[in-house]
């Protein structure tokens, strides 16, 4: 078997070029390879193109790239994470490319096989779709995408051994394992190093022949950013339980769901062992249990895709984010249950982009809005100054059309029936007066 040289995480920020095309693994700062970046912002390379779902935190991982200037280019789904990267587009100091979170995942899945794009239903009908190519498949407009190749990729497994075989822990797979097989050159940073022969060969997530060189590097809590301890930041009030609760009667037993941030979250406060549901994270994760008690964060637990600390549930599995993605685009969610800015007569949805701000966040949205198995959407059912989020038309950036099954929001429930919007239910506390004064879409009553 071959050995893979072991080198510095200094060598390894060596071997990166003026102008290169950077892949940096990690969702957050969970699986990041935050001692190989960090290597490389003491360098004066510069000119470089980073691709990752964020530019990691604050003064963390590539977003120390980008506060030193190191960054002419940023690709990735969720920038809105770091403030310091929206400040930088905002003001002309980067480049930016904005991909859905699960198209992202796939390019980098597809570049690395050699695939030179693909064919996807995400993000047809929006703004990020305006200028790209697309085909009517099967009677659905899909989007293609060119697939994505690095330079280098800096990826984080837990263990390799000397042979280049990596296995990664928990929901730290995410972008890597794509990312390991995308670049002409990938170094890996890693926990352990052990001997050839010691890591058990049914349980190696990425072959050696994939990887170049390793770096060894203890992960501390305080390389982990927010996802080092817990830190719940749900916003309860009666509304909104009620919202949740409402949500979560519209689930059945064994039903796969993928729940937003926002209102979506309380619904996992409802869920019981007894009902069967299994919760999907799109970052890598089936089987999402509650928050865990001891208020440890991600050295010792999973983290979601709010990157808060979780724990896994019996039966629990981890796979990367293409793979997750794959469950969404492929009808294997049963439920996703997603926050909403409007929704309208037809079905559309946007909740991705808010007035007068740049469009730095899609995340996984569009993915999961196009491919659950359902769709129920909650909101309030206006803004701070009254204005319906029911209309006739989105005017917001669209999120996916014709996409939504049923809608909460505070004061009533509606579904699409014969693709109507359809008024079925009132909200504790409301009237239908109070409805049909704060709706601007048009809409059939059917209240049983």
């Amino acid at each position: 078997m071959k050995k893979v040289p072991v080198i510095t995480a200094e060598k390894a920020a060596s071997l990166v070029k003026d102008g290169d095309v950077i892949l940096g693994g990690g969702f957050g700062m969970t699986g990041n390879p935050v001692h190989l970046l960090h290597a490389l912002a003491e360098t004066n390379t510069k000119n470089l193109t980073f691709i990752g779902n964020n530019v990691g935190e604050p003064g963390m991982g590539g977003g120390r790239l980008l506060n030193n200037g190191q960054l002419k280019k940023m690709i990735g789904s969720f920038f809105t994470s770091n403030p310091d990267a929206v400040k930088a587009a905002q003001m002309g100091d980067v480049d930016y490319e904005l991909l859905p979170q699960g198209t992202l995942a796939e390019a980098i899945r597809a570049g690395g096989a050699g695939i030179g794009g693909f064919y996807t239903p995400t993000s047809a009908g929006t703004v990020i779709a305006k200028d790209l190519e697309t085909k009517i498949i099967d009677g659905t407009e899909q989007v293609f995408i060119k697939g994505i190749r690095g330079n280098v990729a800096f990826i984080r497994a837990w263990k390799a051994d000397t042979s280049g075989n990596l296995q990664y822990r928990m929901t730290e797979q995410n972008f890597n394992r794509a990312m390991a097989t995308a670049a002409d050159l990938v170094v890996a940073e890693v926990q352990e190093i052990v001997a050839a022969g010691e890591l058990d060969p049914n349980e190696i997530h990425t072959p050696g022949c994939f990887v170049d060189y390793i770096v060894e590097k203890k992960l501390s809590e305080a390389d982990l950013g927010s996802s080092a301890s817990v830190g719940s930041s749900k916003k309860v009030d009666e509304k909104r339980i009620n919202m949740a609760k409402r949500a979560f009667s519209e689930l059945q037993k064994g039903d796969v769901v993928n729940l937003g941030i926002g209102i979506p979250t309380l619904v996992a406060d409802y869920i019981k062992p007894e009902d069967g549901i299994i919760l999907h994270t799109e970052n890598g994760m089936l089987g999402v249990g509650p928050e865990p008690k001891d208020g440890r964060g991600a050295m010792f637990y999973p983290v979601n895709a709010g990157k808060v600390p979780v724990t896994a549930v019996q039966g629990s599995s981890y796979f990367d984010s293409a793979d997750s993605f794959a469950m969404i685009r492929g009808k294997h969610i049963d439920v996703a249950i997603m926050g909403g800015l409007q929704i309208d007569e037809k079905g559309d949805l946007a909740n991705w982009a808010v007035p007068g701000k740049p469009l730095l966040g899609v995340g996984g949205a569009m993915d999961l809005a196009s491919g659950a198995k359902r769709l129920i959407v909650t909101l309030s059912h206006t803004d701070r100054r009254g204005n319906s989020k029911v209309v006739p038309e989105c005017t917001l950036p669209l999120t996916a059309s014709n996409c939504i099954d049923t809608c909460i929001t505070d004061l009533a429930v509606f579904k699409y029936i014969d693709n109507q919007l359809t008024l079925v239910e009132l909200m504790p506390g409301s009237s239908l007066q109070e409805v049909r004064d704060n709706t601007a879409a048009k809409f059939i009553e059917q209240i049983k």
